[in-house]
C-alpha cells in the first residue's frame, strides 16, 4: 500500500510555512520525498487567494495590522480567509498523478476527510453546491484551498477547532456576504485536543486516500 509522511509543525508564520511549502514541493517534483501532510496551526494572519479578496475587507489594512492581524497575498486557489491559533491547518503536498490527476476529485476527498472528521467528534458536517468547504448548518467551519504545480499540490484546508471567531469580523469569509463562521468549541461547548483533532484527520486521510500514515519529526523536514 501507498503511503505518506505527516509532520507537525506547531504554531508557525506564514511566510515562514510558505517557504517550507515551496521547497517541499520541488523535492517533491523531484522525487527526492513521497507524498506529506504539514499539520500546523498559523499566527493571526489574513490571505487572499487568486480569486482576490481586497472587496471582502471589512476594516482598512492598517486597523487590521494594529489588531495583530498579517495581511498575505497568495498563490493559492480561493477568495478571502482568515488563520490564527485554535485553527488546524492541513497542507498535503501530494503528487495528483498518483490521485486520479484530478483537482476538482482531490478537492472533494479533502471535503470528506473534514466530514469523517467532524463525525469523530459528534458532529454533522456538510458540503454546499457551487462552494468549496465544509459546513455546519449555514456556517462554515472548514475552508479549503489550493494550489497545484505540474501536479504537485500544496496549501490546504483550515478546520476551526477553538479559534478567536470574532477576528472574522474583519472579512467576509471567502468573499461569502452574510455567511457566518463556527467552530468545534462553539458547536460542541468545549474544546477538543488539537492532538486528537489532528489524529483524525491523519486517520481520515489515510482512509480516504487508502493510504498508510507514517510520523515525522518537524526536524527531519529538511532531510527527508
Amino acid at each position: 500500500m501507498r503511503s505518506f509522511s505527516f509532520v507537525n509543525l506547531g504554531l508557525i508564520g506564514y511566510s515562514e510555512c510558505l517557504l517550507i511549502q515551496q521547497q517541499l514541493v520541488k523535492r517533491r517534483l523531484e522525487g527526492s520525498i513521497g507524498d506529506i501532510l504539514l499539520l500546523l496551526e498559523h499566527r493571526p494572519v489574513i490571505t487572499m487567494g487568486t480569486a482576490g479578496g481586497e472587496d471582502s475587507l471589512l476594516a482598512s489594512p492598517d486597523f487590521i495590522k494594529q489588531a495583530g492581524i498579517e495581511i498575505r497575498k497568495t498563490d493559492r486557489g480561493g477568495n478571502i480567509t482568515y488563520h490564527g491559533p485554535g485553527q488546524l491547518v492541513g497542507y498535503p503536498i501530494f503528487d495528483l498523478r498518483s490521485h486520479g490527476k484530478d483537482v476538482h476529485a482531490f478537492l472533494r476527498n479533502l471535503e470528506r476527510v473534514i466530514v469523517g472528521v467532524l463525525s469523530d467528534f459528534g458532529v454533522t458536517g456538510k458540503t454546499l453546491p457551487g462552494y468549496t468547504g465544509v459546513w455546519v448548518n449555514e456556517y462554515k467551519i472548514c475552508s479549503i484551498g489550493i494550489a497545484v504545480r505540474r501536479w504537485i499540490s500544496y496549501h490546504g484546508f483550515a478546520l476551526n477547532v477553538d479559534p478567536i471567531l470574532d477576528h472574522w469580523q474583519f472579512i467576509h469569509p471567502c468573499g461569502l456576504v452574510g455567511k457566518q463562521v463556527t467552530s468545534l468549541k462553539h458547536i460542541l461547548g468545549y474544546s477538543p485536543s488539537m492532538d486528537a483533532v489532528k489524529a483524525s484527520v491523519v486517520d481520515g486521510i489515510a482512509k480516504v486516500f487508502d493510504m498508510d500514515a507514517v510520523a515525522l519529526d518537524a526536524d527531519s523536514i529538511t532531510s527527508v
